[in-house]
């Protein structure tokens, strides 16, 4: 499972061609893209990477992201997530980077998000925006297997349970909508199993 090369990419594409996407393609909300992001680090693990969205940003300052936006009108959401890759961190993937989708995640904020599945390729140097991103972590995918995760936890603004990815290598915890898709890149993509996650709960400070 750690090590980043053509067995990977082969099974995650396999697992994601047979998955029965559940998608929400609602006029009434806001439709983004972001890119789950498979990538090898210097040693040839296999990692994801992560952000810390900028402290001066608008929507949801400081708070850990995929990189992703919007879908601009005639983008498709595999369009949208490799153009804000490459706006976000300066990282240039071809349209045969795209492995497959996961489920579309509805937001408290209004927002249906459609993640994106990407083979990033071998350790490069990425480029963050200042404008956007705060740092971004390369992060081994063996810390999705922690047997902590996922973490549940009832909150009385809501009858569905937030979901938490505890990160100890990151000194903190992830939560939904983030949360969500990393459960579901490593149930789906990595394992093959039919987890679905939009049931999850955010916690309350992303509502808005």
């Amino acid at each position: 499972m750690s090590e980043f090369g053509p067995s990977l990419r082969a099974r995650v594409e396999r697992h994601l061609a047979r998955f029965e996407l559940h998608a929400r393609p609602d006029p009434e909300l806001k439709h983004a893209a972001v890119a789950a992001t498979l990538v090898g680090d210097e040693s040839g693990q296999a990692c994801f990477l992560i952000t810390r969205r900028a402290s001066g940003m608008r929507n949801h300052p400081g708070q850990w992201a995929l990189p992703g936006g919007r879908i601009d009108p005639g983008e498709t959401a595999e369009e949208t997530a490799l153009r804000e890759l490459h706006e976000e961190l300066g990282l240039a993937l071809a349209a045969d980077a795209v492995l497959g989708r996961l489920d579309d995640f509805v937001t408290r904020s209004g927002y249906v998000i459609t993640p994106v599945v990407c083979w990033g390729g071998p350790a490069r140097a990425l480029a963050p925006s200042p404008d956007e991103v705060e740092a971004v972590y390369v992060v081994a995918l063996r810390e999705l297997e922690n047997p902590d995760i996922p973490q549940l936890r009832a909150i009385p603004e809501s009858d569905r349970p937030v979901l938490s990815l505890p990160m100890p290598v990151l000194g903190t915890s992830i939560h939904a909508p983030t949360a969500a898709v990393l459960y579901q890149l490593r149930e789906v993509a990595l394992h093959g199993r039919n987890t679905r996650v939009a049931h999850f709960e955010q916690p309350v400070f992303a509502w808005s």
